[in-house]
């Protein structure tokens, strides 16, 4: 299974941007879809994560801002970001596990301007 991560870019404070991360294949015993992300110098940290019952999980740090989404049949995760902050600042990654293994998107950047 490939990841393709989309949507990073440049987006003022304030603003909003849309993350998706579309895998190339069906993915079959899909368990959780997640988005982390990298700040330079910092440790890779999990953003956001969805269950296949919809539950979700969030960061303390974005809780409020970002939601994460899925289209099983696109087979995509999003992660919608408001009010972003210089902060959020970093490489994003998405990441699904499978009864099969794990896999990593290759990432895309986001940099918010203050």
């Amino acid at each position: 299974v490939q990841l393709q991560a989309s949507g990073g870019g440049l987006v003022q404070a304030g603003g909003s941007l849309r993350l998706s991360c579309e895998a190339s294949t069906r993915i079959i015993g899909l368990k959780v879809m997640r988005w982390y992300r990298q700040a330079p110098g910092n440790e890779r940290e999990r953003v956001a994560s969805i269950l296949m019952n919809g539950e979700t999980n969030y960061a303390d740090s974005v809780k409020g801002r970002f939601s994460i989404s899925r289209d099983r049949a696109k087979k995509t995760v999003y992660l919608q970001m408001n009010s972003v902050e210089p902060r959020d600042t970093a490489i994003y990654y998405c990441n699904i596990d499978t009864v099969f293994g794990t896999y990593w998107g290759q990432g895309t950047l986001v940099t918010v301007s203050s």
